[in-house]
């Protein structure tokens, strides 16, 4: 068993990474099976800072431990009716995990839900963060504003780079007031994409769209009830298709479904790819992707989203999946930790990118002491 420390403070933390090193870095653990194997090291356990620092519901601003739990905070939140706008997911029934993790973990692996299309990403609503880089030092960086133009924000930086970059201790968010009502529409189309396209560019303030074959193509409204009914019927004659109308409480779950990929059938050796392309050519991706590989799939972000799950094959459909790829980039979202050694998880980034994304980690983490290859091929 590799030794874990648990440090309580963050100048105890900054002590640990200047004399050791290298370190799995954790919160609860939830997502240890997404990104690039690594090889067994000691653990950096960040579970002690879990307390809520403060919560100013008038500011819409929050600020917690980043291993406070995201179940809780949701709780929190909901009190006052309130919420993270970019619908974060939780994954814990398709990794097999116990809890949805942290906001530390929410951050650091920068997933999104449904509503990313209109409030945008985890890194638009972070205002701060502290913690301690790879070199063993401790930062602050951000504030409790939105307007912050002194240099680079790094804050951002941190968003999708998975635990390589630095140990968070705690982070500041922008929270927004959750819409009074919600209603969703169900449409049976022959040509989902396109008719996403069409009410997502309507006058209708439409806050999420999905297609899930088989089932129908998704157009959540929210808002006050009065506006949520005007537009559902504008929206209704616009498309000039039939269409039905799902109760708060029925638009709420199946959302949730979406937001957390439960409505992707899958069984426990199935292979789950994530796919970002241009929302307008969703379908045709599917299609290139499914002429040489079987499987299932589910459209979200108005079709620039693709969830799929493959059947097991030796290169777990990587070749169909990236091969089919004009634009965009696939994650190896959930595989057998043997496929996830062999093949890249994240795409491959471009040189130029990837010199970038290499300076900033020489910046922030030079001897690679933090999340070793969780993001590049095992050598």
């Amino acid at each position: 068993m590799p030794k874990t420390f648990s440090p309580a403070s963050e100048l105890e933390l900054a002590e640990i990474i200047e004399r050791g090193g290298p370190f799995a870095v954790r919160g609860t653990g939830t997502k240890i099976m997404l990104g690039h194997p690594m090889a067994e090291m000691p653990v950096l356990s960040l579970a002690k800072f879990k307390d809520v620092e403060l919560y100013e519901p008038e500011e819409l601003i929050f600020e917690a431990g980043a291993a406070t739990p995201l179940s809780e905070v949701r709780k929190l939140l909901a009190a006052k009716n309130q919420m993270f706008a970019f619908e974060p997911p939780d994954f814990s029934v398709l990794l097999g995990s116990k809890n949805a993790g942290t906001i530390g973990g929410m951050l650091a692996t920068g997933f999104a839900g449904p509503r990313r299309i209109k409030a945008g990403s985890v890194r638009d609503h972070v205002l701060g963060i502290r913690g301690v880089t790879g070199r063993g030092e401790f930062f602050r960086l951000g504030s409790r504003v939105m307007k912050n133009v002194t240099g680079y924000d790094v804050s951002k930086l941190m968003a999708g780079s998975w635990g390589t970059l630095s140990a968070l201790t705690r982070i500041t968010f922008k929270v927004l007031p959750a819409p009074e009502t919600e209603t969703t529409l169900v449409i049976k189309a022959d040509a989902p994409v396109s008719l996403m396209s069409r009410a997502l560019q309507s006058p209708c303030d439409v806050s999420a769209a999905a297609h899930v074959p088989g089932q129908g193509t998704y157009l959540r409204l929210e808002g006050i009830s009065i506006s949520v009914k005007a537009r559902r019927d504008t929206l209704s004659k616009l498309l000039g298709m039939k269409s039905e109308a799902l109760s708060p409480a029925e638009s709420r779950k199946l959302w949730a479904a979406i937001r957390d990929v439960t409505v992707l059938p899958f069984k426990m050796n199935s292979i789950i790819w994530r796919v970002s392309v241009p929302p307008s050519d969703g379908a045709d991706y599917v299609k290139r992707v499914f002429a040489s590989a079987s499987g299932k799939y589910f459209l979200d972000w108005g079709g620039g989203l693709v969830w799929l799950v493959l059947e097991p094959s030796p290169d777990g459909g990587e070749a169909a999946v990236r091969g089919s790829l004009k634009e965009g980039h696939a994650m190896l979202f959930r595989a057998p930790e043997k496929l996830r050694s062999r093949i890249p998880v994240f795409q491959p980034q471009p040189p130029a990118l990837a010199a970038l994304s290499m300076r900033v980690k020489a910046a922030l983490d030079p001897l690679a002491k933090l999340n070793p290859s969780r993001m590049v091929e095992s050598r």
